[in-house]
């Protein structure tokens, strides 16, 4: 599928009538330089391409081809115009998708280029059935009215105190045929699909119910809560958050990425210090991951920072990891925040982390991610325990293990 991505412009030269026949003009062009092609005009903008390839290679030969051939100038009345097109191209082996998935692989392809100004090419002969993204944004729509979704809980630990200072609320989803799939494989789905703010505002009433429980235990935490940056500049989720939040009294905490607020700064900033004014602790999560930006990061309300996983896990075997952590833990001091470390596997990590300040630690050396039942558990056996030491014996005698 092909689509004009500067119709604006089109209607301005040529004027209404004649810029709706440019998709006529592409299509005639198509037809002339693939003749094996079946070729037609299914919207003012849209042209749709039909052809059988021999494989893989011929695929992307084919999308290559496309695109070169749309790129050359037009002649419309005389003048010549370059036209900006979005070009999505999908193919699957005969008998192997119905061709309503196909017409959806080719749609959401064609979605893409718009935004990355190339043309996307989906072979869905590649395409690992367990993580198939369109099945599972159909699937994704009813997770929570299926009862599908569920929280698994990790400890964060003040390493100084020895104990657990918070806890970082993780949302997962259990397909009842393809079984547990993890953030990474549906989070950018829902954000596509717009299913993010139900799923988010679920995971906030979901972690203030669990709270109860933890408070009836003795336990009273605070949970942070992962907030997609797409949220940040949604006026009604923010309205619909902080009235979840001002009709209860547990400790609530988001975490956000940098990466987020750069997206829209000025409404994320403003956001984020509603949040804060209702009480709602904020974190600076994945830390150096991505674009870190001081300009950014003096202006959040934000009272913990998180250092990304990948300094933490080589902390003991690099020589520049423990260099940007210590500057980065004396940065967010400066800045009067705490300092979490991610990724904590080994006490030596944990040792170094010590030393060089850091408040808390969060990882395997401590606990993996558990559900609600397992997290109280935790708790109870750690009520009054030194946290930290019992977690070195319990990571030497093996007692957790690496979960995908």
């Amino acid at each position: 599928m092909l689509q004009l991505t500067n119709q604006a412009a089109l209607r301005r030269l040529l004027g209404v009538a004649r810029s709706n026949e440019v998709a006529f003009d592409i299509a005639d062009r198509i037809a002339e330089l693939i003749p094996d092609a079946a070729v037609a005009v299914v919207g003012r903008w849209t042209i749709e391409v039909e052809t059988y390839l021999g494989n893989s290679v011929d695929l992307h030969l084919f999308a290559k081809t496309l695109a070169t051939m749309v790129a050359e100038p037009f002649d419309l009345d005389g003048e010549q115009h370059t036209l900006d097109l979005a070009i999505g191209v999908a193919a699957a082996p005969p008998g192997s998708v119905d061709e309503i998935r196909l017409a959806e692989e080719v749609e959401d392809a064609m979605v893409q280029s718009r935004n990355d100004h190339a043309p996307v090419v989906r072979d869905l002969s590649l395409i690992d059935p367990m993580v198939d993204a369109m099945v599972l944004k159909r699937d994704l729509s009813g997770a929570v009215d299926r009862g599908e979704l569920f929280l698994q809980y990790q400890p964060k630990v003040n390493v100084r105190r020895q104990q657990v200072a918070s806890a970082e609320a993780l949302l997962r989803w259990r397909h009842p045929t393809r079984g547990l799939i993890l953030p990474n494989d549906f989070i950018p789905l829902a954000e596509a699909t717009r299913d993010i703010d139900r799923m988010t505002l679920w995971t906030i009433e979901q972690v203030i119910a669990d709270q109860q429980l933890l408070r009836a235990d003795g336990r009273d935490i605070t949970v942070f809560i992962n907030i997609s940056g797409q949220l940040l500049s949604n006026a009604k989720f923010v309205k619909r958050a902080c009235e979840i939040v001002s009709a209860t009294d547990v400790p609530l905490g988001f975490e956000i990425t940098e990466t987020s607020v750069i997206r829209d700064p000025v409404s994320a900033i403003a956001n984020l210090n509603i949040f804060a004014d209702h009480g709602i602790a904020i974190a600076i999560d994945d830390y150096g991951a991505g674009l870190s930006s001081l300009a950014y990061l003096k202006q959040l309300p934000a009272r913990e920072l998180k250092i990304d996983k990948m300094f933490v896990l080589q902390l003991t075997s690099s020589n520049r990891d423990p260099l940007i952590v210590r500057s980065t833990i004396d940065l967010a001091h400066a800045l009067e925040m705490e300092v979490t470390a991610e990724g904590v596997e080994t006490p030596a990590a944990l040792a170094l982390l010590s030393v060089m300040g850091c408040d808390m630690i969060q990882g395997y050396l401590i606990s993996r991610p558990v559900e609600i039942e397992a997290f109280r558990q935790y708790m109870r056996d750690h009520k009054d325990a030194a946290l930290v030491d019992s977690a070195r014996a319990t990571f030497r005698a093996g007692a957790f293990r690496r979960v995908a």
